[in-house]
């Protein structure tokens, strides 16, 4: 079983919210040039974002007590990739130069496969990054159409190998699986793909329609269909045997990594870490707080401009709501949550779900068979509501 992450780790996620064309399933905070117009650029960007790292300590020392380094970084979007090494670079020596970077920090950047070369990964590699991820999505052109993803089939395994020859370690691919049209040959192909490519990692996302998105809209007019419950279930399993067989074992309901690839980060997240957001619209979080920054990067670059942090909401998290995501998030995980973390009024429903083999009792702690990772938004769900039935008991109310 995983450790459990010591509770002063502390993570910096940096938002890039620039792409060159919007994929018709992405909801994400991000933005063509088109959409920007004049109003931000990318050298208007990467100086507030380091203004905002510098705003942020006297508020991060307020709220835990001293100004943690940095164990974990990673640079999303958008398309970070668009920024060149020599962006990038100038991301991580903000971080570098206000929180610090604890030795043998893990350094995340996600990547277009389209906007990438091997000089680019020769580049990032002496910048300091240890950790690279590829948006793959599918192999089969025909998917990728339906997606509105540009880049071409073969590019994100190619761009893979290019990672780990300049001398990577980590490098991970992303699928999409469920699209309408896509076969489970096309998933084969893909995640076959994946594990030619070398990579220790790979992220498999069942596809979700998003009210507001372009591809909302085809479905919404019947143009296109939504996904299958019982197709997903099968490309799921598709997926995992394949992993499984190539030594990759699942570690996260949707993530799957050989012994040692695990993205430190994204831990971080799952196990209610602390973590700085910095960009239009990032998250943070950091013990009873979470923050949100404001989304349009030009009145991010303004707000940043006047020596305010740029936030658009401060959440103040209850007990209640702390004890409530430790078990949306940590049952996601291989290690699965301690017993002791579920109320007396939940534990019918958590045996209701041990007897059909949805869950599995392993030294104190509940953990999703196989089969429950089928079912794992429902299985929380449940024992969500039988938690909230106990809400009383537990102290909350």
């Amino acid at each position: 079983m995983a450790p459990t992450v010591p509770t002063d780790n502390f993570g910096v996620y940096l938002h890039v919210p620039f792409c060159a064309t919007r994929c018709g399933y992405c909801d994400f905070n991000t933005y063509t040039a088109g959409e920007l117009g004049s109003d931000a650029s990318a050298g208007s960007y990467l100086d507030a974002i380091v203004r905002e790292l510098e705003l942020a300590l006297p508020r991060v020392e307020a709220e835990l007590g001293h100004i943690p380094t940095a164990d974990t970084v990673f640079i999303g979007g958008g398309t970070p990739s668009l920024l060149g090494v020599s962006g990038l670079n100038t991301l991580l020596s903000g971080v570098r130069n206000t929180f610090g970077l604890s030795v043998g920090a893990e350094v995340t950047t996600e990547s277009n496969p389209e906007s990438t070369s091997p000089e680019f990964f020769e580049g990032l590699l002496q910048a300091g990054f240890t950790r690279v991820s590829l948006g793959m999505q599918s192999l089969a052109p025909h998917v990728l159409a339906v997606l509105d993803r540009s880049h071409t089939p073969g590019r994100a395994p190619e761009a893979a190998r290019e990672a780990i020859a300049a001398g990577f370690e980590h490098v991970n691919l992303d699928m999409i699986y469920g699209t309408p049209g896509e076969t489970d040959d096309d998933v084969r192909t893909t995640v076959a793909a994946a594990i030619d490519a070398g990579v220790d990692h790979v992220s498999a996302y069942s596809l979700i329609v998003e009210e507001g998105t372009a591809m909302g809209r085809k479905v919404r007019r019947g143009e296109l269909p939504e996904p299958d419950e019982d197709a997903l279930a099968d490309r799921y399993a598709i997926i995992d045997n394949a992993l499984r067989e190539a030594g990759m074992g699942w570690y996260e309901v949707s993530n799957w990594a050989e012994p040692g690839g695990q993205c430190r980060h994204n831990m971080l997240y799952w196990r209610d870490g602390n973590w700085w957001g910095a960009g239009p619209g990032a998250h943070g979080h950091l013990e009873a707080h979470r923050l949100v920054n404001v989304k349009h990067p030009a009145r991010y670059a303004r707000e940043v401009s006047t020596g305010a942090l740029p936030l658009s909401a401060v959440e103040t998290l209850t007990d209640y709501d702390r004890h409530t995501e430790k078990i949306m998030l940590g049952l996601r995980l291989r290690e699965g949550i301690s017993m002791e973390l579920i109320d007396d009024a939940a534990h019918q429903t958590v045996n209701k779900h041990l007897s059909a083999g949805l869950l599995q009792h392993d030294n104190g702690r509940i953990i999703l068979t196989e089969a429950g990772r089928l079912l794992a938004d429902g299985i929380i769900t449940d024992i969500l509501v039988g938690e909230e039935l106990g809400e009383e008991e537990l102290g909350f109310v």
